[in-house]
C-alpha cells in the first residue's frame, strides 16, 4: 500500500516506505501499511442461486464479483453490506450470518492494496434488482452455471460456498 508514497501527506516532506511502515522525519507522521476493510455479501435466493455482479470499472473490469464494497470511516461492516448492496444493485437485504473473512489483492503492481472482505450470507428484503452505481449487470447463478472461478473477481468467498454446497 505504501509502496509508491514518496512524500509525507500531512507535511509534504520526503519519505522513504520500508518494511510495512512510512515514517516522516520532519513531522513524525507515521503510517502503516494494513488491509483495507470490505464488506460484502452471499444472496442466495429460494432456488440455491447466488448473486453476482459484474464490475464496470478497474482493477477487475468486467468479471463479476458477489456486491459489496469499502466501509466508510465510521461504518459498522453490517451497515456497510447494507449500503452498498442497495447502492449497487437496487435491493434491501438483510444479513443472515457471518460467512467468513478472505483476504485478497485489490488490483495488481506497485501500490496494491489487501482487502480484508468481510462475508456474510442475506437474504434479500425488498428493493428493485437494477445495476448501478459501479456495478454494469446483475445476475444469478445457480451453482453449476457459475462463470469459471478465474473470471470471478475475489472468487475465495465462492470457492468455499461451493465446497459448502456439495457437502
Amino acid at each position: 500500500m505504501l509502496d509508491e508514497w514518496r512524500h509525507c501527506p500531512r507535511c509534504g516532506a520526503e519519505v522513504r516506505p520500508a518494511d510495512g511502515r512510512a515514517e516522516c522525519a520532519a513531522c513524525g507522521y507515521v503510517a502503516y501499511a494494513g488491509p483495507v476493510p470490505a464488506a460484502c455479501a452471499l444472496c442466495v435466493d429460494d432456488a440455491g442461486r447466488v448473486l453476482l455482479t459484474r464490475r464496470a470499472w478497474e482493477p477487475y473490469a468486467g468479471t463479476w464479483d458477489l456486491p459489496g464494497g469499502f466501509l466508510d470511516e465510521d461504518e459498522h461492516p453490517l451497515d456497510c453490506v447494507r449500503r452498498e448492496l442497495a447502492e449497487e444493485t437496487g435491493l434491501e437485504v438483510e444479513p443472515t450470518e457471518w460467512f467468513g473473512a478472505f483476504m485478497v489483492p485489490y488490483g495488481a503492481g506497485p501500490g496494491t492494496r489487501t482487502v480484508v472482505n468481510l462475508v456474510w450470507r442475506a437474504r434479500v428484503v425488498g428493493g428493485v434488482e437494477q445495476a448501478a452505481d459501479d456495478v454494469s449487470e446483475l445476475r444469478w447463478f445457480a451453482p453449476g452455471e457459475l462463470p469459471p472461478l478465474d473470471e470471478i473477481a475475489m472468487a475465495e468467498p465462492l470457492r468455499v460456498w461451493l465446497e459448502q454446497e456439495r457437502v
